[in-house]
């Protein structure tokens, strides 16, 4: 099928069967978006195209933007330590224990046994802000906790990545000094558009925001970098002056996930071939329980360390075991530059489309946080109470509450 109207159809109407799926029995909508892509992969000739493509790599940017956006600075200071705590350990060790397994147990070479404890040490920061968003806990201290951990937890597999493979050259330079560039300016130049153009029918501050993500995106990528790192780190620098200013972000949030992530997270499931699934279902299986394992060893404890109650910490420990962006991404370098065969390649991916799911499903169905939780500090208790700006929580009776935290069904959370 060559009719551009009717492959965009094809992809949205899965979309939209995933949206009415999730809003009738509370599954977080990323995870039904990519089971509708295995659906369409394997049974309806799903594939991808050059448009698609890039609908779907800037829709994972523009969420990995808004995860970033959502990390308050006065929450990142107070957990600070517990999200870089919890996000180095959620790298180290199934990082380690992913590349023992592919080289001693599953007999790979050395490089290809490194691409696999990159692509398993990640984290999805999309799935989790994805979760996030619907579960009502972005703007909570342990939702925004979490998304700290993630980015910390993915840094160090690009560094990784970077480390063990990267082509260091004069391009990459280039793309480290515009990312410093950008991150030191961009509180001052949104909030200059925020001031002098704001509310305008034709979205300029969104349009420099879509600006500079394009231009970092480019140069990372012809760098042989990634466009979701300085798309996360841009949010980041960007994330002070939206504490104030929510509706930019919140038009963000509409454009991500009415248009451009259904495209990421169904493109995700394509990359799950039955077949192959079943052909190299022991290595799958193994390494899959190799990655939830060791995030568990790593991030849980390391959680409670940190006051979180243990329905929290198993939470966060199995949200922090997802994979999917940074893991596929590590997955197709491997097989792009001959570190890793095309049967190692459906392996891996997919092991970590598998971490998306399994996971998730099991955080979101049986330890949900409820709708206060011991880790919120007192301070932010207290600010209720004067003006605590986005820190305040809504005034809902307590059944609501309970759904908002436990990722009830989305129609009760509009």
């Amino acid at each position: 099928m060559d009719n551009t109207y009717l492959i965009a159809a094809q992809w949205m109407g899965l979309a939209l069967i995933a949206s009415l799926i999730s809003i009738r029995f509370g599954v977080a909508v990323a995870l039904l978006e990519i089971a509708m892509g295995v659906i369409g992969g394997n049974a309806l000739g799903l594939h991808t195209n050059v448009w698609i493509d890039f609908l779907a790599t800037f829709g994972s940017g523009l969420l990995t933007f808004l995860a970033g956006a959502e990390i308050d600075p006065e929450s990142l200071r107070r957990h600070g330590k517990a999200a870089v705590s919890i996000g180095l350990i959620s790298f180290l060790v199934p990082f380690a224990a992913a590349f023992g397994f592919a080289y001693f147990i599953a007999g790979w070479n050395l490089q290809s046994a490194e691409i696999a404890g990159v692509s398993l040490s990640t984290t999805s920061v999309a799935v989790v802000y994805a979760v996030m968003i619907e579960s009502g806990l972005s703007q909570r201290d342990l939702g925004k906790t979490i998304l700290a951990a993630c980015f910390v937890t993915d840094l160090g597999t690009v560094l990784a990545l970077g480390v063990l493979f990267a082509d260091f050259n004069g391009v990459l330079v280039l793309f480290i000094v515009a990312t410093a560039i950008a991150l030191y300016f961009m509180p001052r130049w949104t909030r200059w558009f925020l001031v002098h153009v704001p509310n305008r029918v034709s979205e300029p501050e969104i349009k420099f925001l879509f600006l500079i993500l394009f231009v970092l995106g480019g140069l990372a990528t012809s760098a042989n970098s990634e466009a979701v790192l300085p798309a996360y780190l841009v949010g980041l620098a960007v994330a002070g002056v939206f504490v104030r200013d929510r509706v930019v972000v919140n038009r963000l949030r509409s454009i991500a996930f009415s248009l451009l992530t259904p495209f990421y997270f169904i493109k995700a499931g394509l990359y799950v071939s039955l077949p192959a699934v079943v052909a190299g279902a022991g290595l799958i299986g193994g390494f899959l329980a190799i990655k939830l394992t060791a995030k568990a060893i790593g991030v849980w404890p390391t959680s409670r360390a940190f006051g979180m109650p243990t329905r929290e910490a198993n939470y966060t420990t199995l949200l922090m075991a997802t994979g999917l962006t940074f893991g596929t991404i590590a997955a197709l370098f491997g097989l792009t530059n001959g570190y890793i065969d095309q049967a190692k390649y459906t392996i891996l991916v997919t092991t970590v489309i598998l971490s998306a799911v399994v996971p998730t499903l099991i955080a979101t169905t049986f330890f949900a946080p409820r709708a206060t939780s011991p880790f919120e500090s007192a301070e932010i208790d207290a600010a209720e109470e004067i003006d605590a700006g986005p820190f305040r929580r809504p005034k809902a009776p307590p059944e609501t509450m309970i759904r908002l935290a436990g990722g009830g069904p989305p129609e009760d959370r509009e």
